[in-house]
């Protein structure tokens, strides 16, 4: 992210908050502050009022005059904004704040938070995929979302159409994390108003952008790399060759966060990304199963492949190992009614006055030695 003259790789220190978060509202919402130049004031004049008097300086420093930051006027409106929208500002390092973002170097320094901030403490995984998903795509985030919330983990995803959406609304009852691009109080796409006001209900909706602010194409790379950080893994379901999912993806390597991907046909371009991901090792998934198992966390039982087991035996003659003599006397009545031209299977089994078990076996075993041929429709015919 951009972030002009007073962007550096400077390590930050904890800020000390001031009450309200009024002052850490202006220093981050003045021109040419970002995520990295604001932890790198704070850190240099261990306060957001004192950054704010020194910011005209540094600014000329740096070629820029007449630099002015945030009006006061603007930072209240927005928390009126706020206050009406029922969001709660959430500040780096305080209490409530996502602990799994406080070692990103670009951590977003404040956060308007709707619904339960209880659920931004626990372990999170992020499911992305594509906005024109495929039927088997929604079916496999909706079995993702599910397997993975009975399993003690919150779904994090962007509130995107497709994979999102559907990952969100089954992650509802377990718990979900809708990461958004905008301001808080602004749903986007428009047809996700319901399950918007669902996880403001029942989950947590989350934002790092003023309030009221509609989102442009610039704003989701800075979301995503938000689902990454909160995440011990991204998933990605499905995605094109180029998509924000593997931005996503991207962002989470970064971060040293686990990346895995469902595949798909080669003849699908929803499908290129998540190839392309497991080619260059991301971890296959294929169910809940494998994301519990490569983060080591315990799988439930309900979720735990348990081998069939081995059939009941059959009742009657079946029920016992016939003798090798007793076999070889039946192939060769197989045989002998068998020729070239073709016989139905339900005839053979009436012209050899047998249980239909007893021959069906029979023939499967004359088929595997390749003496046998079966044809379409039951028909069956003697490999000379």
């Amino acid at each position: 992210m951009a972030e002009g003259p007073f962007l550096s790789p400077t390590p930050f220190t904890p800020p000390t908050p001031e009450d309200d978060g009024s002052s850490w509202l202006r220093l981050m919402r003045s021109r040419r502050v970002g995520p990295a130049t604001f932890h790198r004031l704070m850190a240099e004049h261990g306060s957001a009022g004192a950054a704010l008097r020194e910011l005209p300086k540094i600014a000329k420093a740096a070629g820029v005059e007449n630099y002015l930051a945030c009006p006061v006027e603007v930072v209240q409106h927005e928390m009126a904004q706020a206050r009406l929208a029922g969001a709660r500002l959430l500040l780096w390092g305080q209490p409530g704040y996502p602990s799994a973002l406080m070692d990103m170097p670009d951590a977003p320094p404040l956060l308007w938070a709707q619904g339960d901030i209880g659920l931004l403490g626990q372990p999170m995984v992020a499911l992305v995929g594509a906005r024109n998903a495929s039927s088997l795509g929604l079916r496999m985030a909706r079995r993702l979302a599910d397997g993975l919330g009975q399993a003690g983990h919150v779904i994090v995803s962007g509130l995107a159409r497709g994979i999102d959406a559907a990952a969100h609304e089954v992650a509802l009852p377990h718990g979900t994390v809708a990461v958004q691009a905008g301001g808080v109080d602004v749903i986007y796409p428009e047809e996700n108003k319901a399950l918007a006001a669902r996880i403001a209900a029942e989950g947590c909706r989350i934002s790092e952008q003023p309030m009221g602010l509609i989102p442009q194409a610039r704003h989701f790379p800075a979301r995503n790399r938000i689902v990454a950080g909160l995440s011990r893994a991204v998933v990605v379901v499905e995605a094109a060759a180029r998509s924000g999912s593997l931005i996503t993806a991207r962002a989470a390597l970064d971060l040293g966060r686990e990346v895995m991907a469902v595949p798909g046909h080669p003849f699908d371009s929803r499908a290129a990304g998540c190839n392309m991901l497991i080619r260059d090792g991301a971890t296959l998934v294929r169910g809940p199963q494998d994301v519990l198992e490569a983060l080591g966390a315990p799988i439930p039982v309900a979720q735990q492949v348990v081998p069939e087991p081995p059939p009941p035996p059959l009742p009657g003659p079946i029920a016992a190992a016939r003798p090798l003599a007793e076999i070889a006397r039946l192939h060769s009545r197989i045989l002998d009614r068998l020729g070239p031209s073709p016989l139905a299977e339900d005839q053979l089994i009436r012209d050899l006055d047998l249980p239909a078990a007893h021959v069906t076996s029979e023939l499967v075993t004359l088929e595997l030695e390749g003496r046998v041929l079966r044809q379409p429709g039951g028909l069956l015919s003697r490999i000379a």
